[in-house]
């Protein structure tokens, strides 16, 4: 008996349904922000994520030799296809460039509860714009697209940062250039360490000062106001008093779309990944499992990085449906989708044909429609019909056939009606709006 591989999915129709939801209410969402739609292939040079993240990612990636061989990969995410997709039409693309995208990819990890090997992600990009105005853009999304799925503001929250005042942060501290990136990334995983394996990895970077940088840095982490970033800011220089105005500017936007309940201060998000070049953020349940939900931000240089030449800002983010299925499910807000026909033909044998062209026409005018495929007597279709959850039953018998007739049966209150055969679409759609058989 062959199994599903770890790390991969099924999906039967009911979970196919569920998952159906989560990108109708993406698809919905974005469309309303004017974001539109694009794809692009599973199966990329292996280069393009090496480029992007170094030889490192080559471990966590589906990777083989093809028969051309070429070095490929299944895709582990989409920013790099994004940035090779718009470098190469770069010139002839209007600005901003809003595109969504909502595709499966691929990462050989470790399966556990949230994360797959096989897992379907929404991407939403805004290219070619650096005003804050693009970074509200995209947080008001992601805000837009978790309360029409049922959360409340009380449910998640969107936890904003900024890599540009960390910069600024940090050389206040006298941290260089080559020893931020690792003093970076201690932050970042400074939440999921214990305090003295932080201060071992600082270590690493500035000797025997390691304890100090830690206290240094904790003291910053603990700024959750606008005002006390703004003064932060405010007292180090000129060049980052601009960037004390690019927050005002961000929170005052976010407040303006309605979206700034969602959003909480917090300078412990600066996001592992070296390519984030400004606002950084990521969402998390707040009630449950704490769930992460989303992550994104700024990578204003990774374009040109990618194509050699083109320089543009961009900013996105991602949600996964693995962990977002999971904590809409833990709050009731995934629907339970009974996926039954509109209508049931129930026939004699010798009217056979006849209910063929008969479901011919329904279907055409739009209605779901199912009925026995085997020579069944009228008791087992009706029996059969209950089962399948239609709503209605449309029976043919020798005296409605006759007669031109077409008997209806509203299975939800039992009442019947009979109705001409040229009237019945008009019948039916009436019934539809009416909620069924008075």
């Amino acid at each position: 008996m062959f199994e599903t591989l770890p790390g991969f999915r099924d999906f039967p129709p009911e979970a196919c349904s569920r998952r159906n939801h989560l990108f109708r209410v993406f698809r919905t969402v974005a469309r309303a922000f004017d974001f539109k739609e694009y794809d692009a292939p599973v199966l990329e040079p292996l280069d393009l994520y090496v480029e992007k993240s170094g030889e490192e990612i080559v471990g966590q990636l589906f990777h083989f030799e093809d028969k051309g061989n070429r070095r490929v990969a299944l895709r582990p995410e989409l920013t790099p296809t994004l940035a090779r997709m718009v470098a190469s039409q770069a010139n002839s693309l209007p600005k901003p460039i809003k595109w969504f995208n909502i595709g499966e990819h691929f990462r050989y990890e470790r399966p556990q509860k949230g994360r797959g090997r096989s897992f379907f992600q929404f991407n939403a990009d805004l290219l070619g714009e650096t005003n804050p105005l693009a970074d509200a853009e995209l947080i008001s999304l992601l805000v837009a697209i978790f309360r029409t799925l049922g959360l409340e503001p009380s449910d998640f929250k969107i936890r904003l940062s900024d890599r540009i005042s960390w910069v600024h942060f940090l050389s206040d501290l006298g941290i260089t250039d080559e020893q931020r990136p690792s003093v970076l990334d201690a932050i970042d995983k400074s939440e999921r360490r214990k305090p003295e394996q932080t201060i071992e990895s600082l270590e690493e970077v500035v000797p025997q000062k390691g304890e100090i940088l830690f206290n240094q840095i904790s003291e910053i982490k603990k700024i959750d106001s606008l005002d006390g970033i703004v003064d932060k800011l405010n007292s180090i220089s000129e060049e980052e008093s601009k960037r004390a105005q690019d927050w005002l500017q961000l929170i005052d936007f976010l407040k303006a779309h309605g979206a700034y309940e969602c959003v909480k201060i917090d300078l412990s998000i600066v996001r592992g990944l070296a390519y984030y070049t400004g606002f950084v953020y990521e969402a998390f349940e707040t009630t449950g499992e704490g769930r992460a939900l989303a992550g994104g931000g700024r990578y204003d240089h990774l374009i040109k990085k990618l194509s050699g030449n083109i320089d543009m800002p961009a900013a996105g983010f991602a949600i996964g449906d693995m962990t977002l299925s999971d904590c809409l499910k833990s709050k009731g807000l995934l629907p339970n989708y009974v996926m039954s026909p509109d209508l049931y033909i129930i026939s004699s044998v010798e009217n056979t044909e006849f209910g063929i062209s008969l479901i011919s026409q329904c279907r055409k005018a739009g209605f779901s429609v199912s009925y026995s495929l085997k020579n069944a007597a009228f008791g087992k279709q009706f029996k059969e019909a209950g089962k399948s959850g239609a709503r209605y039953g449309l029976i043919l018998g020798e005296d409605e056939r006759e007669k031109s007739e077409i008997k209806i049966k509203d299975f939800k209150s039992g009442k019947e009606k009979t109705v001409s055969q040229k009237s019945l679409i008009e019948e039916l759609e009436n019934l539809d709006e009416a909620g069924g058989i008075d």
